[in-house]
């Protein structure tokens, strides 16, 4: 479920065209599920190319970095390493909901529900290591950055948001307990999103800064921490039952410091017979101090078309003439930005 505080954090609608030239750090699974998730046909088959192979990932990736690369956004990938070990009940929780969606979609294949076969194969999506290594080596042919974290993608994006770039790009939450500056959601040109039912929602890309939400809901990052703890986060899942996020607000508010806050809330759930299943000193200190790497590269390349071509249209069966379309848009937008220069020269 990850991290549930998106009724209370204040946002607003953003131009795409504001972000130019800023560096945005995206999570990389994040995405990559996204795009597994929605980049399906009607019945729910994902793309493939002639060999049966996946490709929904790498049309993803492709599409929407290079329309955003022609707005002259400055996109950095940043990808999960090792699971913290308090994830270990989130993850097995995963697997056992995707267990259960591959069931019942093979249930609605053989009774011919299309409707359900697109709900349900969308909670079925694995990450394999060949999709990994194969967006990594997109990504690296369109010259653009890869950070791999030791750990929680989130944290080493947010890390990077703070120090080297402008916002964190994830449709979760998370990153703003890492302390990320700005969390950007819905960043795609697309004004559309697919739901599970198949249906279409009109979106905008969002922004939420830090600050914003610090004086809006009248707390600190310490705060913040134990909000998200109180509610669930992917290493205590559903919080503590009873106290959602408005509840959890209220008694951040109140008690203020994170030992006098858990000292309350577990005052009350004595009076009830029950007790914090979870140990939230060990959560906190993950969200205070991640592990991450400070020593990294934002090295941005030219884009290897040749290279793009290779993995997309060679191996995997792309259109090239929708590929060159796409590089001729990045290759202009470049043109058009250095006649710009050029003039205000003058």
């Amino acid at each position: 479920m990850g991290l549930q505080i998106g009724e209370l954090v204040p946002r607003k609608q953003i131009a795409i065209e504001s972000l130019k030239g800023k560096v945005i750090a995206v999570d990389a699974f994040n995405t990559l599920y996204q795009f597994l998730s929605n980049i399906r046909q009607a019945d729910g088959t994902p793309l493939m190319d002639s060999k049966g192979r996946i490709t929904s990932h790498l049309s993803g990736l492709f599409y929407r970095n290079t329309n955003l690369m022609s707005k002259g956004l400055k996109i950095v990938y940043v990808f999960d390493g090792k699971s913290p070990d308090l994830k270990k009940d989130t993850n097995k929780g995963r697997e056992e909901r995707k267990k259960d969606a591959e069931s019942k979609f093979e249930t609605a294949k053989k009774e011919g529900k299309e409707e359900d076969m697109f709900k349900y194969s969308r909670q079925t999506v694995h990450l394999t290591d060949e999709i990994i290594q194969e967006s990594k080596d997109l990504l690296k042919a369109l010259g653009i950055p890869i950070v791999q974290s030791p750990s929680e993608g989130e944290s080493q994006a947010s890390y990077i948001a703070k120090h080297d770039g402008f916002a964190v790009a994830s449709q979760d939450y998370d990153s703003l307990l890492f302390g990320a500056p700005k969390l950007i959601q819905n960043l795609a040109l697309s004004k559309k999103r697919r739901l599970s039912s198949g249906a279409y929602v009109p979106i905008e890309p969002e922004i939420i800064e830090l600050e914003n939400v610090f004086n809006t809901l009248q707390i600190d990052h310490d705060q913040l921490i134990c909000l998200g703890i109180l509610s669930g986060t992917d290493f205590n899942p559903g919080g503590i039952r009873g106290i959602g996020p408005k509840k959890a607000l209220t008694f951040v508010q109140k008690y203020k410091h994170p030992v006098l806050i858990f000292e309350a809330v577990e005052k009350q759930l004595l009076k009830e017979g029950k007790e914090i299943w979870f140990n939230w000193q060990e959560i906190f200190e993950l969200f205070k101090k991640p592990n991450i790497i400070k020593e990294y590269k934002l090295e941005f390349h030219d884009i290897d078309e040749s290279k793009v071509k290779d993995i997309l249209c060679k191996e995997h069966d792309f259109s090239e003439d929708r590929v060159s379309n796409s590089l001729n848009k990045i290759r202009e937008a470049k043109e058009l930005g250095k006649q710009k220069d050029l003039k205000n020269w003058f």
